[in-house]
């Protein structure tokens, strides 16, 4: 799987995006000839070599003739629909400015309808990100993650006066995306970055394991001796689809509850988004016998687990950390047996079967039904998924 991570060590905005893709390989010729199937004009890009703290590295500009006016998320949306770049750019394209649309009406309180793009309305933005979606595509870029992102700090001037970094924007644009802040003054991380990396990015976190194939280096405009202002990209393979994300563990240890509950606890957190549930018994102080609950989730589904846990157990505390964890591509396949239909979950590495587990509620059935054990219906369903794999 061609993999593209973006190392965010010192932000990242459109123009750092398109540098470090065309550093990374990424014809600047080609891509100006895609680019020019965008309805617009009055344009130019450049490409040149610079140094940042003695790392070469790709700056790139767009240069605009003529004035720029306000667009509304329709008209980009209408510049974009009616090139005649492939439908998948034109899809990736304006979920990055729907997504930006959102974070920004949200600000200035308005509808993403109503509002009037300022900056990133303009045609240079309309460049960075409709650019960088379709580097990534001549790249043949399939899957994208990222590092936790660096903000900056400090203040910043925009077209509402001067604003904190991160920007209102930026900020909204953020959320629940892993980030951090260096003394460095300056705005590390513009709104069309955001927008770009929090819409195309699957994961936030480590590099994930990969042979690299080539390193990119896209320029900023500021210069700093404490970092280099660089956005990096990693371009390579990833042989082992075995995928790294953060999750979140929320524990909690139980010793005065009637048993029976856990059940159902149990299966309001699963149906609630829970990627795990499950129960593990400890001695607490004075030698008091006690159940400890974990539950694994995803960053979003924090708050509502934990007012399950709070609402549905006697624990009025959490401890909360995060935590990697690694897992192997999966796919749920129905297959057809002499029983009648049966799902399977199957795990591999590129092409290779790591694992067949039929589903249990389908067997069990099955062996009720037709009064044979289950420990053969599940041997005869591994065997016909192996055969239709």
């Amino acid at each position: 799987m061609r993999t593209a991570y973006f190392d965010c060590f010192s932000g990242i905005s459109g123009d750092m995006t398109l540098g470090a893709l065309i550093d990374a390989g990424l014809s600047l010729k080609e891509l100006k000839s895609y680019l020019s199937k965008l309805p617009i004009d009055n344009y130019d890009i450049t490409a040149k070599k610079v140094k940042k703290n003695g790392i070469s590295a790709t700056k790139v500009d767009v240069i605009v003739k003529g004035r720029q006016r306000e667009r509304r998320l329709s008209d980009i949306k209408k510049i974009i629909n009616n090139s005649k770049l492939d439908r998948s750019i034109k899809n990736n394209a304006i979920s990055v400015f729907q997504r930006l649309a959102k974070a920004e009406a949200k600000v200035h309180k308005t509808s993403i309808n109503n509002f009037h793009f300022h900056e990133v309305g303009a045609v240079d933005a309309i460049v960075d990100i409709t650019g960088a979606v379709i580097g990534l595509h001549l790249l043949g870029i399939e899957n994208i993650c990222a590092s936790a992102i660096n903000t900056g700090s400090g203040y910043t001037k925009s077209a509402h006066g001067i604003l904190p970094v991160p920007g209102p924007a930026t900020a909204e644009l953020l959320k629940g995306i892993p980030v951090y802040s260096t003394d460095i003054k300056m705005e590390l991380t513009t709104p069309t970055g955001a927008a770009i990396i929090s819409t195309l990015s699957k994961d936030f976190g480590p590099m994930p394991k990969m042979d690299i194939k080539a390193i990119g280096y896209g320029a900023g405009t500021f210069n700093s001796p404490d970092m280099p202002n660089l956005l990096r990209i990693f371009i390579g393979e990833m042989k082992n689809p075995a995928k790294e994300e953060n999750t979140i563990l929320l524990e909690t240890n139980i010793d005065d509850m009637n048993p029976q509950l856990y059940e159902y606890v149990m299966d309001k957190l699963f149906a609630k988004g829970a990627l795990d549930v499950y129960l593990t018994p400890i001695i607490m102080k004075k030698g008091r016998p006690a159940t400890m609950l974990s539950v694994l989730s995803n960053r979003d589904d924090v708050k509502i687990l934990s007012d399950i846990i709070f609402r549905e157990t006697t624990s009025i505390g959490l401890r909360v950390q995060e935590i990697g964890r690694i897992k192997v591509e999966r796919e749920i396949k129905e297959i057809k047996t002499k029983y009648g239909k049966v799902r399977v979950k199957i795990a591999f590495d590129d092409k290779e079967i790591l694992g067949i587990n039929p589903e249990y509620e389908d067997c069990k059935r099955i062996a009720i039904k037709n009064k044979i054990p289950l420990k053969k219906v599940m041997e005869e369903i591994r065997d016909k998924a192996k055969d239709s794999r």
